[in-house]
């Protein structure tokens, strides 16, 4: 008999006899699996409903319904079958293994069964599930980074962009090359930045890192030093609503700097030739908000439900910029919830989008 091992994983053992449960629920265990038992496929179906196993033992010939019946039933289950299937049987019919293959099954033990080969079958056919699972929440994760990095060095990098195309052209006034020198340098800074944030924070998830906190009045002035020049030139003009008293609130500064920039980068697409508000107040009890608030078309009624979905654009005619991927929204809503708040859409009253970033206070 094999020694036992670390092994994990959840497996659901189905058969309609107890004898043969009992003793592989046991054999199971004692290798450090988790074994949840069903007698009759609509248990069986009820313990996949209620948390989908890593592996099936299924056994083939049941009464009511049989394994094939059950397969079925979770190949169209609302939860997608993941786990694989092993049958475990008493037949020798090469025509229904045959059919059991082409069900779907991945293996099968044949009863009496050895406990070495069910062991080594199960170990196997386990290991493959959960690296699977490990591989694909790898490139899940590195594919959300890549859309988070890609997305908020797109408003830097359109910073530089529309400064040195400003100095190229000679479309700016002599007294204004500082200032345009200065957001070349400054955007370029913020990117590496970005870059290294990102980085850090990986490499510190593990360890913990300390509580950072953000001053809404020191964000708004940066927000209106950085982007004043590409407002102006939108025809959008500022109108500035400091907070009264020291307003500082849980997130990191560089982050809710990026949540803040998607905002008004949204405002001088889709609302150019208005006015700009940019405020921090009071929320709830224990909580501050910053609000960017436009006078352009807003979002219609009946699409207001979509706005924070990835990879939606809710405009008739957006404008393309070549670099928009509709995702700024959806990251923004993210990042504010993970970091206690909330961020919503209110339509104003005269016209125009309000978006509201809600933080806990610092």
């Amino acid at each position: 008999m094999p020694t036992a091992t670390t092994s994990s994983g959840r497996i659901l053992v189905v058969d309609d006899q107890p004898a043969n449960l009992r003793v592989v629920s046991m054999l199971l265990s004692r290798q450090g699996y988790e074994v949840v038992i069903a007698a009759t496929g609509e248990e069986a179906l009820a313990q996949y409903a209620q948390l989908p196993p890593d592996l099936i033992l299924l056994d083939m010939m049941m009464p009511g319904m049989d394994g094939f019946e059950v397969l079925q039933a979770l190949r169209t289950h609302d939860i997608p079958l993941r786990a694989p299937v092993v049958f475990v049987t008493a037949a020798h019919d090469r025509d229904m293994l045959l059919r059991a293959f082409d069900a779907g099954v991945v293996d099968y033990v044949t009863k009496p069964f050895l406990p070495e080969e069910l062991l080594a079958r199960v170990n196997a056919h386990i290991g493959l599930k959960l690296t699977r699972d490990r591989l694909e929440r790898v490139a899940r994760e590195r594919e959300e980074l890549v859309n988070l990095v890609a997305h908020d060095l797109k408003n830097p990098l359109s910073s530089v962009l529309f400064a040195s195309d400003m100095l190229r052209t000679g479309a700016c006034k002599p007294d204004r090359v500082p200032r345009y020198l200065e957001m070349i340098y400054e955007s370029a800074t913020d990117a590496v930045g970005y870059i290294r944030h990102y980085l850090e924070s990986r490499a510190g998830q593990a360890a913990g890192r300390a509580a950072t906190s953000a001053d809404l009045g020191e964000t708004l002035d940066w927000l209106v030093h950085r982007y004043e020049m590409q407002l102006d030139a939108c025809g959008i003009r500022i109108e500035l609503s400091r907070p009264s008293t020291p307003a500082r609130v849980a997130i990191d500064e560089r982050v809710l700097r990026q949540v803040s920039e998607n905002l008004i980068t949204n405002a001088m697409k889709y609302a150019p030739g208005g006015e700009l508000t940019l405020a921090a107040r009071s929320g709830a009890p224990g909580f501050w908000q910053l609000v960017v608030a436009d006078r352009g078309p807003g979002i219609p009624p009946g699409r207001q439900r979509e706005l924070f979905k990835p990879f939606v654009r809710l405009h008739e005619n957006p404008v393309d910029d070549g670099v928009s991927t509709g995702l700024g929204l959806s990251l923004a809503k993210q990042i504010v919830v993970n970091a206690g708040g909330q961020l919503w859409y209110e339509a104003r009253r005269s016209g125009g989008s309000r978006f509201v970033i809600e933080l806990p206070q610092a």
